[in-house]
């Protein structure tokens, strides 16, 4: 059976826009003699909508236009992506549904029926379980449809298991012989090959074909890599669409086992998956969100050097503004470092001293300071008036400020609020910095590099890369006189916070000095006031800050704790 896989990049809300999108890709399916095209989770209104679901003019909406779209639906079966209403008494009022479009009608719907509530995930919020699992017979083919969490429970892949039922053994034990999943699966760093063994391992039990249709783009924190594709029986990948681009994959599927043809390699490295997704999911921002330009601050550093190359690529060159800000702090080559990257990239690039400005906060500060010696909070001044600064330039240009600071940053508060935190959007939020540095090693050296492609030469100057992290807010700072190394810190915060390791666990199996264990762990626990207020910013790994991992600000909790009752407590 000819199948098309419509991987398209909606826009979460935009329902008419996402409608032209589908309608294009039917007329395109059809072209190319497909019998059926599949389109991703909720595409008519775009993942994830959260609350727009509470509206019920946009349920109406989305409705409506499948209803219009299945008149498209001619000499080709579509099955698209929606939202319906429930007509039980009790429960959610809605199902994530998928509409099955023939004949210039919806002949009929599949709910789906694992809904996940874990990281990023809150569809119970939304939705209410599918009811029963049936199939849909095309050609003389029963098709099993399944909408992306469906897939997610396979024994033979998860040592604990989510959920009690498989939706996916149930299609198979009806009678399916062909797998189809509509999806809307993030991006996460190495996930991708994790999704490919779970498909084969579903498709070689139960000897069904796989036809996997993921959704691409960037909506808000999240990041799309479609990474479509197509496996045979036997659990061999037949097709594969494009990863982080919108594509429709055409696939002549064998059904009854015939054995299919494997593509070229499709495999590649990690760091150009999180380079692509970072520039996808940063140009989706601005573009989905109403912007045409970025200003951000250039301090000479390689967090503000990789986001600013990250923006060039995103959104191209004379699009894109940096602002160097020194101080009396500032050594000569971090500004020197930062016109020279401006220079590479072909951005404009302004400097904006805050000496003035810095004498006038320490005269006006004087006699409230009085009596006190010098230390975080005088550097932190410093921050703010960058801020400051940084605010100004995009309230007055109307570019979309990008904020610059890593993860690891992130998670200790080695950061400002209202200060270097300032703006509307971050990069490289949950970008570990020794994967800052291998990123900018990347761009600058590796052959597949964009940026090497475009620039020929050296895009980030070897000196942002080789000279000692720092902030520069005191007279010879480094980022190691309050921090370990970011190679132990970082394999720090990936237990503590990707893994939910105790302190105790960490030190046990990594050997670790337990007071730098300790003392870090408490700086994450302690800043998640900060992290609550910072911009949104592009999730890439497993367990990234923001809405998918929502832990107290006012707490006490110690993993060292030893817990005892008093002799006098109850029984």
């Amino acid at each position: 059976m000819r199948i098309a896989l419509a991987q398209i990049n909606p826009t979460v809300g935009d329902v008419a826009g996402n409608a032209e999108l589908i309608r294009h890709a039917i007329e395109r399916a059809r072209a190319a003699g497909a019998r059926l095209v599949v389109f991703p989770e909720l595409a008519i209104i775009g993942y994830p909508p959260k609350d727009l679901l509470l509206k019920p003019a946009a349920v109406d909406q989305c409705e409506q236009a499948v209803e219009a779209l299945a008149q498209d639906c001619v000499g080709i079966t579509a099955v698209i992506g929606l939202p319906i209403r429930s007509d039980k008494p009790a429960g959610r009022s809605l199902y994530n549904a998928a509409a099955i479009c023939r004949d210039g009608r919806v002949v009929g719907h599949h709910r789906k029926h694992l809904l996940p509530t874990y990281d990023v995930f809150d569809e119970r919020r939304y939705f209410e379980p599918g009811p029963r699992i049936d199939l849909t017979e095309l050609d003389g083919v029963k098709l099993g449809v399944s909408i992306c969490e469906d897939l997610w429970n396979d024994a033979e892949t998860f040592t604990r298991q989510l959920y009690h039922d498989n939706p996916v053994d149930e299609l198979a034990g009806a009678g399916a012989e062909l797998f189809i999943n509509c999806s809307a699966s993030p991006f996460v760093v190495r996930k991708h090959a994790f999704r490919l063994k779970l498909m084969a391992n579903v498709a070689r039990k139960h000897r069904i074909p796989m036809v996997y249709c993921n959704q691409v783009g960037g909506n808000d924190e999240l990041v799309f890599d479609g990474n479509s594709c197509v496996l045979d029986a036997n659990g061999e990948i037949i097709a594969h669409a494009k990863a982080f681009e919108e594509d429709l994959l055409i696939c002549d599927v064998p059904i009854n086992n015939t054995p299919g043809l494997k593509p070229a390699d499709f495999t590649r490295p990690v760091l150009h998956n999180v380079y692509d997704a970072l520039v996808l999911g940063l140009r989706d921002y601005v573009r989905k969100c109403g912007f045409n330009k970025i200003v951000m601050g250039l301090s000479g550093g390689i967090d503000s050097a990789v986001s600013c190359a990250i923006a060039v690529a995103a959104i191209g060159a004379d699009n894109v503004r940096g602002v160097g800000m020194p101080s009396r702090y500032s050594s000569g080559g971090s500004i020197d470092d930062a016109r020279a990257l401006a220079d590479n990239l072909g951005i404009q690039f302004d400097v904006i001293p805050i000496e003035p400005a810095h004498n006038a906060m320490e005269g006006m500060l004087a006699d409230a300071f009085e009596g006190t010696e010098p230390g975080v909070t005088e550097e932190n001044i410093q921050a703010r008036l960058r801020g400051n600064i940084m605010m100004a330039l995009s309230n007055k240009t109307g570019a979309l400020l990008v904020t610059t600071g890593n993860k690891s940053e992130m998670a200790v508060g080695y950061c400002t609020l209202y200060g270097d935190m300032c703006g509307g959007f971050s990069v490289l939020v949950d970008v570990p910095k020794t994967m800052v540095y291998d990123l900018a090693r990347w761009i600058n050296d590796d052959p597949d590099s964009p940026l090497k492609q475009q620039f020929g030469g050296i895009t980030i100057p070897v000196d942002t890369i080789t000279k000692p992290p720092s902030a520069e807010l005191r007279p010879g700072q480094t980022d190691q006189d309050s921090l370990p190394e970011y190679d132990v810190l970082d394999a720090i915060i990936e237990r503590y916070v990707e893994r939910e390791q105790s302190t105790r666990q960490i030190i046990d199996e990594t050997g670790s000095d337990a007071a730098v264990v300790q003392r870090i762990a408490r700086l994450i626990d302690i800043n998640e006031y900060k992290r609550k207020q910072a911009a949104p910013g592009l999730k890439i790994t497993g367990r990234a800050f923001g809405f998918g991992r929502r832990m107290p600000i006012a707490q006490r909790y110690d993993s060292n704790a030893v817990i005892r009752l008093s002799p006098d407590s109850p029984a």
